[in-house]
């Protein structure tokens, strides 16, 4: 069997069908064309656009072990590519891979100020922050032309609503001018992803992410703009990127972060065949070894869901991670409760649709 080659710039190694489709079918080389089939299966696949035209643009959930209870994704899939995202089964709905087609096939939110504004007026509509960046980045490459992000962002200072957002990409500084504004009503927090400071990692781990020099500019410059900012360690992988953790806790808070938080690798349904096809690939001496780490972390399992200790794992080795960070964020002066408390008395719905069309 031939090994299944690298796509440049991908996460995904495969892209295996969605766990909803009766039939499943894979590509076979069976020696014929063999010119035609090395040109084929060494193309980069292409990145398209969709649009996603969900009546309700404002996600609800209950988990009582994270800090908010409603989110905005503007993006279905993210071109990021990182190996391990937990939002990547998500496209099994859409009857797309968790796979390539996760990275590849990229549905946007449609009229997003206007839906945005119908949610904000509804009759008895009480305000709480709303978090974005929860399941796919609000500022992957496709929205540098789609805008999306950037019009969520006017609405919520047009309407004075807070708002959280967590990314690992430089084009959040393209809308600092909205940032620096709600920075000063109380009404903003940004939380920038830190997994490696290691560039050949970062590159394997999360191909079309901003580096991790990149990153630590933009927590200097979210804090100059004096914009509340901290740092997510996420995820922590044991014996890829966990020797990090003191060092990552040191260099994002000379940068200005004031608090951080570090969440361990989640490996949901199909992300656990995808990363482990990741491991084999890039770190096959280890992958045996990670994934031994990992189930022990996790009641002998790659993935145990429980609220409560589905971000941190247990037992002895995940003890020592938190016993680690602990000692790292004392050391450093940081905060661990990325839940900056954000204003709501500010929220002034406006009644008025056509405003939602013009400029702050």
């Amino acid at each position: 069997m031939n090994e299944k080659k690298l796509h440049k710039g991908r996460g995904a190694i495969s892209n295996p069908a969605s766990r909803f489709d009766p039939h499943v079918s894979e590509p076979v080389d069976d020696g014929w064309n063999e010119v035609e089939s090395a040109d084929i299966s060494s193309s980069a696949p292409k990145t398209k656009f969709f649009p996603d035209q969900t009546r309700n643009i404002i996600a609800t959930n209950k988990s009582p072990d994270i800090p908010f209870d409603r989110s905005i994704n503007p993006y279905k899939g993210c071109e990021h590519g990182c190996v391990y995202c937990y939002a990547r089964p998500t496209h099994a709905f859409l009857g797309l891979s968790p796979g390539l087609d996760f990275e590849t096939h990229i549905f946007y939110k449609t009229e997003p100020a206007a839906r945005l504004g119908e949610a904000l007026e509804r009759r008895g509509y009480k305000v709480r922050p709303i978090a974005m960046g929860t399941n796919t980045d609000p500022y992957q490459p496709g929205e540098r032309q789609l805008g999306i992000t950037r019009e969520i962002l006017k609405t919520l200072l047009r309407y004075r609503h807070p708002v959280t957002l967590v990314t690992k990409s430089t084009l959040i500084l393209r809308d600092l001018d909205i940032l620096a504004e709600l920075a000063t009503l109380g009404l903003v927090q940004v939380s920038v992803s830190v997994t490696t400071l290691n560039n050949a990692l970062k590159t394997a781990l999360e191909p079309r992410t901003a580096g991790p020099r990149a990153r630590l500019r933009v927590l200097e410059s979210l804090h100059q703009a004096r914009v509340p900012v901290g740092a997510m360690i996420a995820p922590v992988i044991p014996c890829i990127n966990d020797n990090e953790l003191e060092d990552i806790v040191a260099a994002v808070s000379e940068a200005g972060a004031s608090t951080v938080g570090y969440i361990l690798l989640r490996l949901p349904l199909e992300v656990e065949d995808l990363f482990v096809e990741w491991l084999q690939r890039h770190y096959p001496n280890r992958a045996d070894h990670v994934m031994s780490h990992i189930r022990a972390m996790r009641g002998g399992v790659a993935y145990r869901a429980e609220w409560g200790t589905r971000m941190r794992g247990q037992g002895t080795y995940a003890d020592l991670l938190a016993r680690r960070f602990e000692l790292a964020t004392k050391r450093a002066g940081l905060g661990t409760d990325l839940s900056v408390p954000l204003r709501t008395d500010l929220f002034r719905p406006t009644n008025d649709q056509l405003s939602l069309f013009g400029n702050p």
